[in-house]
């Protein structure tokens, strides 16, 4: 895949994020690269989680989520497992966003899970 596919991929994938959510995302910008400097990550955010700000704005450089094409690629065992895959780690890294640590992001990742099964299975 092309690294402007990818980025196509990315964009349309970024629908995972529920509505409520996407309008509390500010400062934040979300990045591709081919590979990350530790190996094993799909993806990075760096950044001050929303649950940590103050309410007094202040200037400061964006937040930053990053997807590893790479990674995603190796992974994924064809393009609908790879659509899953970036979708998985954009909500991922949104959850460290507001605030959760990896426990709770995989905690939450569970739920969310058996509650697509679920609807699936409607």
């Amino acid at each position: 895949m092309t690294p402007q596919e990818f980025d196509q991929l990315v964009e349309e994938c970024m629908g995972v994020i529920p509505p409520r959510f996407r309008r509390r995302l500010q400062n934040l910008v979300f990045l591709v690269e081919q590979e990350p400097a530790t190996p094993g990550l799909l993806g990075l955010y760096e950044g001050r989680p929303l649950a940590e700000r103050t309410s007094v704005p202040s200037f400061s450089m964006p937040d930053r989520i990053t997807l590893y094409q790479g990674p995603h690629e190796r992974e994924a065992r064809n393009p609908a497992d790879l659509r899953r895959l970036v979708e998985e780690t954009i909500w991922h890294e949104v959850a460290h966003y507001f605030g959760l640590d990896e426990r709770e992001v995989v905690r939450a990742e569970r739920v969310r899970r058996n509650r697509l099964r679920r609807l699936r299975n409607l």
